[in-house]
């Protein structure tokens, strides 16, 4: 529980630090709002247009008597409506982070910058980081699919079905939630996938805490437009603990205590110490 408690306390910093930074807030909203936009313009069209494809994919069904045949096509409709919008949940952040990969990306910047040291560059181009950005974010997209479908098989089991499975859900978002923000800051690390899933499997109750609770807020999505921005913010400050980066300090060296501290003085956002796990 204090892991999990020290990552929702990064989730909270971030959302102090862009509420001191007007100006990156503000940037960092707009591409949260162009993706909304998008988004809603999407579910629209397959809401108009749901019973069209539906009727198209199943013309055995045409000679269908009623009232089996509109049973039938409603509820196929539906559920191809809540199948559109499982999938708008699930890949809004990556889409997101991809529309503002420039936005986000110097507000990550301007995070390390606060605290002091060097600030870690990618050097790569735009180009190539959108495609690692969208690469990867594929990955991760279909990792959580993969976990959907089995965790809806799961549902059917009575009383477990209903209890764990929905909470194993949330937990499974919120992880993956969080590697998705914590990209950010790791990718102008040159830090693969593999490596940050690594790193924060080392770290779960952290990447939980701060993905969990995210998860449940983005379920609204003006809320998710909103807290995006400090959600990148409280991510790279996540990400400097985790990899232990000091002011002046980014060669990821722990101190001795393993209490992570910042000390970026007036400038720099309190810290949580982590428990470092027995090996």
């Amino acid at each position: 529980m204090r892991d999990f408690g020290a990552g929702f306390g990064y989730l909270v910093q971030g959302q102090k630090w862009v509420a001191q930074h007007g100006r990156q807030f503000g940037f960092g909203l707009l591409p949260g709002l162009v993706t909304l936009v998008l988004y809603a313009g999407a579910l629209t069209g397959l809401g108009f247009g749901a019973d069209d494809l539906v009727a198209w994919a199943t013309p055995f069904a045409d000679d269908w008597s009623s009232p089996w045949l509109g049973l039938f096509r409603n509820a196929l409709t539906a559920l191809v409506f809540v199948f559109g919008l499982f999938l708008a949940v699930i890949t809004f952040t990556a889409v997101t982070l991809l529309v503002g990969q420039p936005f986000y990306e110097s507000l990550s910047e301007d995070v390390d910058r606060s605290e002091g040291g060097d600030v870690p560059e990618s050097g790569l181009p735009l180009w190539r980081e959108l495609w690692i950005s969208a690469r990867d974010s594929l990955r991760v997209v279909l990792r959580v699919a993969l976990y959907g479908v089995l965790l809806f098989a799961c549902g059917f089991i009575p009383v477990v079905g209903q209890t764990v499975v929905p909470a194993l859900g949330f937990c499974v978002s919120g992880f993956f939630l969080a590697e998705e923000l914590t990209a950010v800051a790791l990718q102008r690390r040159g830090v693969e996938l593999k490596e940050r899933l690594t790193l924060l499997r080392g770290r779960r109750g952290v990447a939980l805490g701060f993905g969990v609770p995210l998860t449940l807020a983005f379920l609204v999505p003006f809320v998710a437009v909103f807290l995006m921005p400090g959600a990148v913010a409280g991510a790279t400050l996540m990400v400097r603990d985790l990899r232990g980066e000091q002011g002046g300090d980014t060669e990821g060296n722990d101190q001795e205590d393993g209490n992570l501290s910042s000390p970026g003085g007036d400038q720099g956002v309190h810290r949580i110490p982590l428990r470092k796990d027995k090996s």
